[in-house]
């Protein structure tokens, strides 16, 4: 019964970034075909609140905290940041990579959400121990592999001879500064991200309804995206969907991707806190790499490959080492606990008299 219920979290978090990886995809293919990306923002977000708000309602009515202005305004920057700003930055820098990519860059998440965890005190480094240090050294290739994955592309690993030579040159040159452009708005996403998760763990302490919390983050998402579409791109015709494909994924994204995904990634955060949750974004990746190769037929460079496996094997130095951690703080509850019942017995000891014959 413990082993099902400490795979509860494992499942969910596959599922959702499962779910994630097809959204990515299907956003590649959109992007590409012209759409504008506030506008697919804003009408993936009114769809979630939409989905998400009657199952709210009906299963959070009898145990739902009152909802006050200061959760209100943490609601409120938490979309801005975590998913507005984040979701735009990352489909800019989707629109100028590949989604391989993309979610390449989404591993450097848990590193980012475990370095800005530290001032906030909702993680710990003792270089002392050995499960601290290996969560430095962690932390250390992953920022290393996000270094490869910005600075180093390489050469193609597939398709490499699909153009012809003159024109491999201009299109590598033009590609090489849309590649660099595109990682500084990844990682500006990630940045955003990883932000969420910091404030969903601060949130779902004052706030446990995962339902009635991404209803209203949605909503607030929208509008600012809304907003935002207006100030950047005033033109009225992007918000006219053409196409079965984009009105299908924005369908999807709105109902699966940040319904679902967020209930999915909120209540992970609670049960098993922010730097667990973020460290399953590498298996985003993975599945896109399923679909990139089969359908959008984009080629894997050596520098993405060299990027990406470093930061994997960070991400779960660093997972390892937080594993460890908790195992520690576990044995030391445990040490404290047995130490107090032993000062109990010996107090008792002392105070029950003695019989002699």
């Amino acid at each position: 019964m413990y082993c099902h219920e400490q795979f509860k979290p494992v499942a969910a978090m596959l599922a959702v970034n499962f779910a994630l990886a097809l959204v990515n995809i299907l956003f590649k293919k959109i992007i590409d075909e012209g759409t504008n990306h506030l506008v697919i923002i804003a009408y993936r977000q009114l769809i979630s609140a939409i989905f998400i708000a009657p199952i709210a309602y009906f299963l959070e009515r009898k145990n739902r905290p009152k909802l006050t202005v200061q959760i209100l305004c943490q609601l409120f920057f938490s979309a801005l940041l975590g998913v507005t700003l984040a979701q735009y930055l990352f489909l800019l820098g989707l629109e100028y990579t590949s989604a391989t990519f993309s979610c390449a860059f989404l591993n450097i998440v848990p590193v980012i959400t475990f370095l800005l965890a530290l001032p906030f005190r909702l993680e710990k480094v003792n270089m002392k121990s050995f499960s601290g240090r290996a969560k430095v050294m962690g932390t250390l290739f992953c920022i290393g592999g996000a270094i490869v994955l910005t600075l180093y592309k390489g050469k193609p690993l597939t398709n490499p001879n699909h153009l012809t030579e003159q024109s491999s040159v201009t299109n590598s040159r033009n590609k090489t500064e849309r590649w660099a452009i595109g990682s500084i708005f990844l990682i500006a996403g990630c940045l955003g991200w990883a932000s969420w998760f910091l404030m969903q763990a601060k949130i779902g302490k004052r706030y446990p309804c995962q339902y009635s919390s991404t209803a209203i983050l949605s909503t607030f998402a929208a509008i600012q995206s809304a907003i935002l579409s207006m100030i950047i791109d005033r033109s009225l015709s992007g918000w006219i969907l053409k196409g079965y494909l984009v009105m299908t994924s924005i369908l999807y994204s709105g109902i699966v991707g940040s319904g679902l995904c967020y209930v999915g990634m909120s209540w992970s955060v609670k049960q098993r806190g922010p730097v667990f949750t973020s460290a399953f974004t590498p298996f985003i990746q993975i599945f896109v790499a399923m679909f990139d190769f089969s359908f959008l037929h984009e080629p894997l460079y050596s520098g993405s490959a060299i990027g990406s496996i470093l930061v994997t094997i960070g991400l779960y130095i660093l997972l390892w080492g937080k594993s460890k951690e908790i195992e520690e703080c576990e044995r030391e509850i445990k040490q404290a606990q047995v130490a107090r019942q032993d000062e109990q017995c010996n107090g008792v000891s002392h105070i029950i008299p003695t019989t002699s014959d």
